[in-house]
C-alpha cells in the first residue's frame, strides 16, 4: 500500500465492516444494533468515533484482524442457524413433526432467538455463501480445519438436491412433466439472485428433462442465462396454467394472497410444494391441494 500513497501524505488503515441486510439497508444503516471499528492509531479512532456518534448506536472498538473476523463470525453463524434447522426440517419429516413449532419453541429462548430459524430451500444471495467459504479457507491457512462450516455449506447445497428430490417423488419423475415456479430471487424484496437457490434448483429440473415456467415479481429474463430455457410468464396464474405442480422458492408476501382455488383449476393436477413454508398447510389442504412443505 505504501508504494501508492504520494510522498508526504499521512494516512491511516481502519476495518468498519458493515452488516447491512439486502433490501433493508437504510434501516439497518440508520438503526443498526452495533458499529464495529477496528483501528491501529488514536487518530483514526477518534475520526470514526466522530462519524458514527451521531447514529447513538453501540460502538464496538477494537484492533483490525478482530473487527474483520466479527463480520466473518457473524454471517457464518447466521449460515449456521439456517443449516441446523434446514437439518432439522429432515428430522420433524422423519417423525412427523412440525419444524415451524419447533422452530417456534426454540426461538422463544432469549439465548437463541427466532431470527434465522426458518427452514426452507437453504440460503443464497451475495454475503452467506462467500462468506462461509471465505471463513473456512482464512482458517485452513492458518492450520485450522473448521469442519462445522464446511458442514454448514454441504448442508446447505444437499437441502436444495433434497427438495428436487421432493418433486420429483411426487410427480414420479420429472421428464416431460411441466413445473410452475414462483420465486428467483434469494429472498423477497430483491431482484437479486446471485447464489439464490432458486437457480440451483431450476436448472437440476431442465437436466431432468422438466419444462419450466416461471414468475418472480423483480427478476427479468435477462438476469440469467438459464432463463433462456425456462417459459417466463407474466404472473401466478400464467405459471399454474396446465403446470403438474406449483412450487414456491421465494417467499414473496404477494404469494399469500393468490386466489388458490384458481390456481388449483389451472393446474393440471393439485399439487404445491412450498419450498419456504410460506402458507398454512390445512389452508392449502381445505382447498384440494396435494401439499407439501420443508419439515412438516
Amino acid at each position: 500500500m505504501e508504494r501508492n500513497i504520494p510522498p508526504g501524505v499521512e494516512y491511516d488503515v481502519a476495518s468498519n465492516p458493515e452488516f447491512l441486510r439486502e433490501g433493508n439497508a437504510i434501516g439497518d444503516f440508520m438503526k443498526p444494533d452495533r458499529i464495529v471499528i477496528g483501528f491501529e492509531t488514536e487518530k483514526a479512532r477518534k475520526i470514526l468515533l466522530e462519524l458514527y456518534t451521531p447514529l447513538k448506536a453501540p460502538i464496538v472498538e477494537t484492533d483490525i484482524q478482530t473487527a474483520e473476523l466479527i463480520k466473518h463470525a457473524s454471517n457464518s453463524f447466521l449460515a449456521t442457524k439456517i443449516s441446523f434447522v434446514n437439518a432439522l426440517s429432515i428430522l420433524c419429516e422423519k417423525v412427523g413433526a412440525d419444524v415451524t413449532k419447533v422452530a417456534e419453541g426454540m426461538g422463544m429462548d432469549k439465548r437463541i432467538g427466532k431470527e434465522f430459524l426458518s427452514a426452507g430451500v437453504g440460503y443464497g444471495g451475495l454475503c452467506f455463501p462467500k462468506d462461509v467459504r471465505a471463513f473456512t479457507s482464512i482458517a485452513e491457512k492458518l492450520g485450522y480445519d473448521f469442519r462445522l462450516l464446511r458442514e454448514v455449506d454441504k448442508i446447505n447445497e444437499e437441502q436444495k438436491r433434497r427438495f428436487v428430490e421432493k418433486v420429483k417423488q411426487i410427480l414420479w419423475n420429472l421428464n416431460e412433466k411441466t413445473v410452475g415456479v414462483l420465486g428467483l430471487s434469494f429472498k423477497p424484496n430483491t431482484d437479486d439472485i446471485r447464489s439464490s437457490p432458486a437457480i440451483d434448483i431450476l436448472n437440476w429440473f431442465l437436466k431432468e428433462g422438466a419444462r419450466v415456467k416461471v414468475y418472480d415479481p423483480a427478476v427479468q429474463r435477462n438476469a440469467h442465462p438459464s432463463f433462456e430455457k425456462v417459459t417466463f410468464c407474466s404472473d401466478a396464474y400464467e405459471v399454474s396454467r396446465e403446470a403438474d405442480c406449483l412450487v414456491i422458492l421465494t417467499e414473496w408476501d404477494d404469494f399469500k394472497s393468490l386466489d388458490f382455488s384458481m390456481i388449483k383449476r389451472l393446474l393440471k393436477s393439485p399439487v404445491l410444494i412450498d419450498g419456504r413454508n410460506l402458507l398454512d398447510p390445512e389452508t392449502m389442504k381445505g382447498h384440494g391441494f396435494h401439499y407439501l412443505g420443508i419439515g412438516r
